[in-house]
């Protein structure tokens, strides 16, 4: 298949684009699922280095497992946007590892759907770090931010999201 052909921005477009992408400043939302405590400290760990190297301001909830992520994150969106101090975007950090029954697959897709869909319908970047795993070894290796990394990913695409917002706004 061919790469799609882009018609390259002049230097001058460049600049500004890239000025005006800057998610420093952005301030975040991290919710964070803790039924795998471990892997939970391993997602967050990558996350905050992401956030703060962007040098984003970020709040952090605590929620018990998965399901419980976006009814946190519309409470707390909610909350800050009454009190004048809205979220620029939100990570989602959690871990669904697969057990013997159903439970996984309901667990696994619903929270993705629900996480997409709060983030189209209130138009808020939400970077998706919730683990789905056949096994704990595959967690770890996704999580560890020696490894795959996927807290830190989560947060830089929320990231890349906030700043593609501001982009746009801007035009």
């Amino acid at each position: 298949m061919a790469a799609p052909k882009r018609k390259p921005a002049s230097k001058s477009a460049k600049s500004a684009d890239k000025s005006a992408a800057q998610p420093s400043g952005s301030r975040i939302l991290v919710v964070e699922a803790r039924f795998y405590n471990d892997i939970s400290d391993a997602l967050l760990a990558g996350a905050a280095k992401a956030l703060d190297e962007a040098k984003a301001a970020w709040d952090i909830i605590t929620v018990p497992g998965s399901l419980e992520i976006v009814p946190a994150i519309a409470i707390a969106v909610d909350a800050a946007e009454k009190q004048k101090q809205p979220y620029d975007g939100v990570v989602a950090l959690g871990c669904v590892i697969q057990g013997e029954t159903f439970h996984f697959d309901i667990v696994a897709m619903q929270s993705a759907r629900a996480l997409l869909d709060f983030s189209i319908e209130q138009r808020l970047p939400c970077g998706n770090g919730i683990l789905t795993t056949d096994n704990e070894a595959q967690a770890w290796a996704r999580a560890r931010l020696t490894e795959q990394d996927k807290g830190g990913d989560a947060a830089r695409a929320t990231l890349a999201l906030v700043a593609l917002k501001r982009q746009r706004a801007q035009k």
